[in-house]
């Protein structure tokens, strides 16, 4: 989906014809033999990673069987080597790069865990973040919970649910840089993604305050993670996480800004955004009995009083 920052300056240019557009398409056309050899190609490697495969599957059967001392059937050998895939992509995700992961999606998954963990504290949500019709639809399906969201972006390709959300005032489109149209303590709980990443420490010093400023039990913070090593990026994303589109890559007119988490306990620090110890801690508590292991970063901060 292509987004763009709320009232952006707009730059109109015509493109001129290209005469030789042509002699540049007659000169680049593949030959039948290339076009073949290709294909042969192609099949060959999938022919090899195919057998490598089988191969693969019926030597972990073997191991299986013989430390298990008993057969297993194929079904509950491939679920045990997709359960190990997937749990090795997970322990691994801290090497990916935000740029490629939705943190917006990654919410949707924390939902029951942040439920467990705040309680009450959940009755009451501001999601803030692109994507955020999709949020607040989720959190008004849950029982006892009231939503709204603040989307950073135009929706021009908003689909029908998102756009009654906004005619309904459920949703907002608004500048999250400067002052939220909200008193404080209007919600209980908020919660922030795919949106920090994005902003100069300068505009941090600004949107940080103003989330902590409209929530009254605290303000909950999905980040990026800082790809320590970008060369182990996954090219097709992972079991359950968005792929970012290119045109997504750039928000607010800036790339995302990959932080550690060391990085932002430190900016916490120096701007006076307390941890919520209490929470931190019921969160990895209810993590631990759901099997929860989160793809982004996630911080939990206190509201001012």
């Amino acid at each position: 989906m292509s987004r763009r920052p709320v009232n952006p300056s707009r730059r109109h240019s015509d493109g001129g014809g290209l005469p030789f557009l042509g002699s540049i398409h007659s000169k680049s056309r593949s030959s039948p033999l290339l076009s073949i050899g290709l294909l042969v190609v192609v099949c060959f490697f999938a022919i090899v990673i195919s057998c490598i495969f089988v191969s693969l599957y019926y030597q972990f059967l073997t191991i299986i069987s013989s430390t298990t001392g008993r057969a297993i059937s194929e079904r509950e050998a491939l679920s045990k080597i997709e359960e190990s895939a997937t749990s090795l992509l997970f322990e691994n995700l801290k090497y990916l790069s935000a740029g490629g992961v939705s943190c917006t999606l990654e919410v949707h998954r924390a939902i029951p865990v942040l439920k467990k963990a705040y309680g009450d504290s959940m009755r009451k949500v501001l999601h803030v973040g692109p994507e955020t019709c999709s949020v607040v639809s989720k959190l008004l399906k849950e029982e006892d919970t009231e939503a709204w969201g603040v989307e950073p972006y135009d929706l021009d390709d908003a689909d029908g649910n998102c756009k009654s959300l906004v005619r309904k005032g459920i949703v907002r489109v608004a500048d999250i840089k400067f002052p939220l149209p909200y008193r404080p303590k209007s919600f209980s709980l908020v919660i922030v993604s795919d949106a920090v990443d994005y902003l100069s420490p300068k505009y941090l010093n600004k949107t940080l305050p103003e989330l902590a400023r409209v929530s009254a039990d605290g303000v909950v913070i999905f980040a990026g993670y800082l790809a320590e090593y970008p060369e182990l990026v996954l090219p097709g994303g992972y079991p359950g996480q968005h792929r970012a589109k290119v045109a997504e890559l750039s928000k607010f007119g800036r790339p995302a800004k990959l932080r550690s988490s060391s990085w932002w306990i430190r900016y916490f620090l120096q701007n006076s955004l307390e941890e919520n110890e209490a929470a931190v801690k019921k969160f990895e508590q209810a993590s631990v009995k759901m099997s929860y292991k989160p793809a982004c970063q996630i911080f939990h901060l206190k509201s001012y009083h």
